[in-house]
């Protein structure tokens, strides 16, 4: 049968249908495209289920880092698992899609063979009312950065071609927002931080600490600084090379990383120096903490080639009032740090002040 055959009504049903289709598809197309990922998690979990008449939604975004997948936002009134392991046995449908980069689908998950689905693998099948889902891996520039999970078709025991194809849609679409978020983010990440450490930069810490001397001139407190230096760098450099040198940068960063809170600053401040923010901590206390540095540091050499590199660090310390300038601050704990290494490095010293500085 041509067109010219068709019931006029189901032309015209047929086209309402399209343009009706396409008035919720484009919009909600321009949403997703975006840098909120919790934006992008409301659209997964309550737009995208609507148009292919699911109940349920779940988005999950993978840890490359880890090989692991976490619950993002769901809509279950159930227990469902909040994290996924790309390595664990049974292989979980999830990580198949990710393996695969293609849509899983499944009309029924009792029967279904290709892949065959274990009962092991079925936790929480009981909690639906149908036995039919769709697992959708989110792929950005060939990489998988997600899987967005729908269940429980309501008006079919399956989901039908159309529904498909939107599926498809749209997991390409918040696949590739998302993998525009992970990129910002990195970009982010690299503009404040220092590449081979890991801690902020030399300009992030004294953003950072503008911010928190204008917090303690607001709210009361006083912040305690601690500059680094690493003893002998030149020497490593010059007998084992540059990479060695780099080696034993990270170990210290690392270690200095270790002594202090979440809520504190560690930065490094240029070549072999480094910066630490200490929030609400007394003199004596940011003592403790320097002195502990010290002795973390002489306590773990580094190797190169299988020779032993014993590693040192000299420190300054002070603590200052909300009125004190940046400049000021690293200034001090800096004269404290100089008198660290002409008493013979491997040490602490605590700037104090003069009448003039007070």
């Amino acid at each position: 049968m041509n067109s010219t055959d068709k019931n006029p009504a189901e032309v015209i049903n047929n086209s309402d249908s399209n343009i009706w289709l396409l008035e919720q598809v484009t919009p909600l197309a321009r949403q997703i495209n975006c840098l909120e990922i919790d934006r992008i998690a409301d659209l997964c979990i309550k737009n995208i289920p609507k148009l292919v008449g699911a109940s349920f939604a779940s988005l999950y975004i993978l840890d490359e880092t880890n090989n692991i997948l976490h619950l993002h936002k769901h809509n279950h009134p159930f227990l469902i698992n909040k994290i996924v392991s790309l390595n664990q046995t049974p292989t979980p449908l999830m990580v198949m899609a990710i393996r695969s980069k293609e849509l899983i689908l499944v009309p029924d998950i009792d029967s279904h063979k290709k892949p065959i689905i274990r009962k092991s693998q079925r936790v929480f099948a009981e909690n639906y009312r149908t036995k039919n889902c769709a697992i959708a891996p989110l792929i950005c520039q060939d990489r998988v950065v997600g899987v967005l999970n729908l269940a429980d078709k309501m008006d079919s025991d399956h989901f039908n071609s159309g529904d498909i194809a939107l599926i498809e849609l749209f997991s390409q679409l918040v696949g590739a927002s998302i993998g525009n978020i992970k990129l910002f983010e990195k970009i982010q990440r690299q503009a404040t931080t220092d590449g081979l450490t890991g801690l902020v930069n030399h300009k992030t810490f004294y953003e950072i600490l503008e911010k928190e001397l204008w917090r303690s001139r607001r709210y009361g407190g006083r912040i305690s600084l601690i500059m680094i230096d690493i003893d002998n760098l030149k020497n490593i450099n010059d007998a084992y090379g540059h990479r060695a040198g780099d080696k034993a940068i990270r170990k210290i960063s690392k270690k200095i990383k270790e002594c202090i809170r979440q809520i504190d600053t560690a930065a490094r401040y240029g070549g072999d120096e480094f910066a630490v923010i200490l929030l609400n901590t007394s003199l004596d206390d940011a003592t403790v903490v320097a002195q502990r540095m010290v002795d973390a540091v002489a306590s773990s050499p580094t190797t190169w080639q299988k020779e032993q590199i014993q590693l040192s660090i000299s420190v300054g310390l002070g603590q200052y009032d909300a009125e004190t300038t940046p400049e000021d601050i690293t200034s001090r704990s800096d004269q404290a740090l100089y008198m660290a290494k002409q008493a013979g490095k491997n040490t602490v010293r605590i700037f104090e002040p003069t009448k003039n500085d007070r």
